[in-house]
């Protein structure tokens, strides 16, 4: 099983661009950041049989890991756990560990002074029910616990949908099982800023250094509406040596620099 992940994030309000999907942005770098790679980034609505689709069609792929963010409340539209037992084909059943972590949750918000009395309601057991054989997550600044499953060798994780929640559940309960997938494996960056040289002109250069430096994955972003041509070319590898890493780094700079200056160019570097 290749080390790879996919991301599938809910919510209608995703898709008609009230929310900027800054879950995604968020779980893509912090996931590269452990050395693994995020191979696919997914959103649907709040229903059912889309996120089960989302989800089969993720689980055919194989990835180590397929994580979902969203659909973990207590409202009507909160269907990721539905969706996920629909694709799992399994049921739905309230789970006693999960109802612990809400009551305990909830006796903490009257002793605050949050809400006025405790209730263990129809909307709250909702967050407690999950799909047959999952594990619920701790959720530290929130409600809803996050869920981990696995099915047909593909671990899924359930993460809800408030970025605060979200990443909460993603350090305390996700990254210790995504180091033990990805081991010492670190992710190093570095930037340039190039001047004075077309990316056309740059095209071919990138191709060489890249031929030169098989480890080391090159992009260039153009930075729009400059009068001189201007863009940021973003150098990035995982290697088991941090040391190795950077070296890898360092000698793609190097070349890529040195082929810049003799075309013109200007470079220098940035901070990623």
């Amino acid at each position: 099983m290749d080390a790879h992940l996919e991301v599938i994030c809910v919510g209608n309000e995703l898709l008609i661009g009230k929310t900027l999907n800054t879950n995604a942005h968020w779980l893509a770098k912090r996931i590269t950041s452990l050395g693994l790679n995020v191979r696919r980034i997914t959103v649907v609505g709040d229903d059912v049989d889309e996120i089960a689709s989302a989800v089969d069609e993720a689980v055919q792929r194989k990835p180590c890991f397929i994580i979902t963010t969203g659909g973990l409340g207590p409202t009507f539209d909160d269907k990721t756990l539905s969706g996920v037992a629909k694709a799992l084909q399994t049921q739905l059943a309230e789970d006693v560990e999960a109802l612990e972590m809400l009551k305990k949750r909830y006796k903490r918000y009257v002793e605050e002074g949050r809400i006025a009395k405790f209730e263990m309601t129809p909307a709250r057991v909702k967050m407690a029910t999950l799909p047959k054989g999952g594990k619920p997550l701790p959720n530290p600044a929130g409600t809803a616990p996050g869920v981990f499953a696995e099915y047909q060798g593909v671990n899924l994780v359930m993460l809800p949908g408030p970025p605060e929640e979200m990443e909460a559940v993603f350090d305390g309960s996700v990254v210790p099982l995504l180091r033990k997938i990805s081991g010492d494996s670190t992710f190093y960056e570095a930037s340039l800023d190039v001047r004075a040289i077309p990316e056309s002109d740059l095209a071919p250069i990138i191709d060489q250094v890249m031929q030169d430096n098989p480890y080391v994955y090159t992009k260039s972003h153009p930075q729009v509406g400059e009068k001189i041509p201007r863009l940021e070319l973003h150098f990035s590898t995982t290697s088991k040596d941090a040391a190795e890493a950077r070296q890898r780094i360092g000698r793609a700079i190097v070349q890529m620099s040195e082929l810049i200056k003799e075309r013109g160019g200007e470079v220098k570097p940035m901070k990623t």
